[in-house]
Order: C-alpha cells, then structure tokens, then sequence
C-alpha cells in the first residue's frame, strides 16, 4: 500500500512492547526495524510483537539511516530522550516520544526547536489521551455540563519499587529527573487537556519517604490557572496503596470527579452524582494504557499532513509545570511563574 508507513523502534524495554504491539495493529503501518542497546532484547520484542523479519540494530546511527523507517518510537531512559529525539529529527523521522520528553528546561527548548526545524510530525506519549473516562470528561466540559471552571485537581499516585525493570535509572535524578517528571506529568497533561486551561503559577511542597530516590518522591502544588481558576496537582511514586489516578473539577453549573457528574444543565432532575460507565485510568500496567490511540493519531497526523495532539510543542507546556513544581519545592514552596519559556 501506498500509505503502509514504515515503523521501528528504539529501546525495548518494558513500554516498547505496547508500542509495538499497537504498530502491528494498524493496517497503515509495518514493523521494519527493532533497536536496543542489547541485541537479544531487541529480539525479543520483534518476535513478541510478531514481526521476527524486521531489521534487528543496536547502533542508533545505523538505525536512523535506514530508509525504510518513516516513524520512530523513542522508548529509552528519560535522559537519552532529547539527544536521541534530536538526531531522530535531524535524519527527517516523525516521532513518538516516551515521557518525559527532557528532564530540564534546556532540553524542552532544545527537542521543541529541532521539531521546528525539521518539520517532523511529533506525539508525546501522554497516552491517557485516549483513555474513555478521560474523553468523556474532557467532551462533558466542552459541552458546558459544568459551567465556568474554578477548581482543577489532578493526581498521579503509584507507589513505584524495584519491580519495576526501569528502578534503577528511575531513581536517580540524572535520570529518572523527578516525580513528576517521572509519572506526574501525565496528572498534568490530563488536567491541560480536559479543560483546555493553562497553569499560570505553582507553589510546590516535597515530602515522600522512600529514600532509594535521589529526590523527593511525592510533591503536591497548589495552582492557579488561565482563566482565574485555582486548584492542585500532585504526584506521589512512593504511596504505599493501590495505583490512583484522580481528576476532580468544579463548576458553576457542576462538577466532575472521574467517571461522575454532578450538572444543573445536563441533569437537573439528579439527586446524587451519575456515573458514566467507561474505562477509567486505574492502573500502571503499560499493558492497560490505549497505546492502539496514541499511535494511530501520530499514523493519522502523517497521512494526512495535520498537526498531531500531544505533539512535542504542546508537551512544553506540560513539562514546564512538572519543571515549575521541582523549582517551587526546592525553594520551600516559592512561587514560580508560567510559563518558562516565552519564545
């Protein structure tokens, strides 16, 4: 087929599988190459996903060269991102961006202009973007179900240990960055998404107990937001409970917590919250995250020339609140100012 694109991936760890797996399952793509660091890694994840002819590499130069990859999912630890992304822009592929995209300032601004300059399509993996409950938020408040926002909460709670195949570098600050580098981010994401708001300022406190991190492993920030609204953002990757993610928003007209609504408009007759049945955001398992969404969105945005969502520019903003709650925390809950970069 004309529009078959060309897919590969780069790191095989314990993400890549669901990257691949969701490849295989749209008709517009086909697994070319797999790479890691480690050939028999690599191997794997091409023979789990059911593509044992793709191309097999361990050099990412080599990769980059060949021909036939249009589309790259970049699935590496979160410090070898940006300098990865870089070169995957220089050599012309659209890319698929694991979170965080940079652990700093400077290398936001950094991948932000290399996408710029090159003109690749870019998605930041911000997978909750297809998750149903989430989607059904975000339409109830497009709809005016809740009036005028003046409350946004959002939380990323996942008590994170040396299970995870990623422990080691996702404890150091050099790479792993923070927590909410590390998982917040997607609390941010979400809450951005959902209301279509900005963050405008952060005032963070650190706290955690878990000490095998090199920084605090739970932060919580009080907020204030685009239109004059306040609110909360937290990530704890220490919590001693089962995965939580939560999503509360207030309106004039009602409000949202997760998968329940509360509306004067859209249900004025209700005596207690209604719950809309879907699929909520209630666990860590990469395998239980709409992976087959975030992919064909970046398939979709190629073939036909658009601007994907999350695409890099817009996860600046994202990772500039993350950046903020790190700055504000580790001066004692100074205030911090967005954004950050104003170019």
């Amino acid at each position: 087929m004309d529009d078959k694109l060309g897919c590969a991936i780069w790191g095989a760890g314990w993400v890549a599988d669901e990257h691949l797996n969701a490849y295989m399952a749209h008709p517009n793509c086909e697994v070319v190459a797999v790479g890691s660091r480690k050939e028999a890694s690599a191997r794997r994840a091409a023979e789990k996903c059911g593509a044992p002819n793709a191309a097999i590499y361990t050099n990412y130069d080599e990769l980059l060269r060949d021909d036939r990859i249009q589309v790259l999912s970049i699935c590496t630890p979160n410090e070898l991102h940006v300098p990865e992304g870089v070169k995957a822009c220089a050599a012309g592929k659209h890319i698929i961006m694991e979170k965080p995209m940079a652990i700093d300032l400077a290398g936001v601004k950094e991948l932000r202009d290399a996408v710029r300059e090159s003109g690749v399509k870019s998605l930041v993996s911000f997978v909750l973007h297809w998750c149903p409950s989430l989607i059904n938020m975000r339409q109830l408040v497009q709809a005016g179900a809740i009036g005028d926002i003046f409350y946004v909460e959002g939380d990323y709670w996942h008590g994170v240990s040396d299970w995870y195949s990623g422990w080691e570098w996702c404890t150091k600050k050099s790479s792993g960055g923070s927590a909410f580098l590390f998982g917040g981010c997607h609390a941010v994401d979400a809450v951005r998404w959902i209301t279509g708001l900005e963050v405008t300022s952060v005032c963070a406190f650190a706290g955690g107990w878990d000490k095998r991190y090199e920084y605090p492993a739970t932060v919580v920030g009080a907020v204030t937001w685009s239109n004059g609204a306040v609110g909360k953002i937290s990530t704890s990757v220490d919590c001693v409970m089962p995965y939580q993610f939560n999503v509360d928003i207030m309106g004039d007209k009602g409000s949202l917590r997760d998968n329940l609504v509360w509306s004067k408009t859209l249900l004025p007759a209700a005596n207690a919250w209604t719950e809309v049945p879907a699929i909520l955001p209630d666990s860590g398992d990469v395998a239980h995250h709409p992976f087959e969404g975030e992919i064909a969105e970046l398939i979709d945005a190629v073939l036909t020339d658009r601007r994907p969502c999350p695409d890099v520019e817009d996860a600046v903003r994202t990772h500039e609140v993350c950046l903020a709650m790190d700055m504000s925390s580790e001066n004692g809950g100074a205030r911090v100012d967005l954004p950050l970069i104003r170019d």
